[in-house]
C-alpha cells in the first residue's frame, strides 16, 4: 500500500500536541512523499466561538474549510509540516469530531489518518468515550494514535 495522502485530525485540546503530532507526520508522510490534509473538526458551539474569535462576519457566512485555515493549531502545524517540504491542506468540518473524521478519511481518499489524544483509564472511556477510540474502529484506514506529553 502506497501513503500518498495522510489525515492529520487536529481538534480542540491539541494545541499541547503540536510538536508530536509534527514530528509524526514528517517522519512518516516525508519519507513517503504523502500530501498532508490537516483537519479541524468543530462541534456546533466550538464552531461559532471560533467564527466569533476570528471575526467572520457570521456563523452562516463563514465557511469551514476558512475557519480551519485561520485556527492557531492548524497554522502551526501547517508551518511546521512546510518547514519539512511537505505538501498540505486544510480541511474544516461542523458535528461530531469522530463521525466527522471518519468522513473526511473517506472524501480526501486518506491512506492514513493521524489522530492525537491522551491517555485514559478505562473507566473514563467508558464514561466520556474516546474520539481516537472511534475513529480507530471506523476509519476506512489505519489510525496512527500519538499520545501527547500531558
Amino acid at each position: 500500500m502506497a501513503l500518498e495522502t495522510l489525515l492529520l485530525a487536529v481538534g480542540p485540546n491539541d494545541a499541547s500536541r503540536i510538536e508530536e503530532l509534527a514530528r509524526t507526520v514528517i517522519d512518516i508522510g516525508g519519507p513517503a512523499g504523502a500530501d498532508v490534509v490537516i483537519a479541524h473538526v468543530f462541534t456546533d458551539d466550538e464552531y461559532e466561538t471560533a467564527v466569533e474569535r476570528l471575526e467572520f462576519e457570521a456563523v452562516a457566512e463563514a465557511d469551514p474549510d476558512d475557519v480551519a485555515d485561520r485556527h492557531a493549531t492548524v497554522r502551526e502545524l501547517r508551518d511546521r509540516l512546510s518547514e519539512a517540504d511537505i505538501p498540505t491542506s486544510v480541511r474544516g468540518a461542523v458535528g461530531e469530531h469522530s463521525d466527522e473524521i471518519v468522513a473526511l478519511a473517506g472524501t480526501t481518499r486518506a491512506d492514513l489518518v493521524v489522530v492525537g489524544g491522551r491517555k485514559r483509564s478505562p473507566a473514563g472511556k467508558a464514561v466520556f468515550g474516546s474520539v481516537a477510540q472511534e475513529v480507530m474502529l471506523e476509519a476506512p484506514c489505519p489510525v496512527t494514535f500519538v499520545r501527547g506529553d500531558e
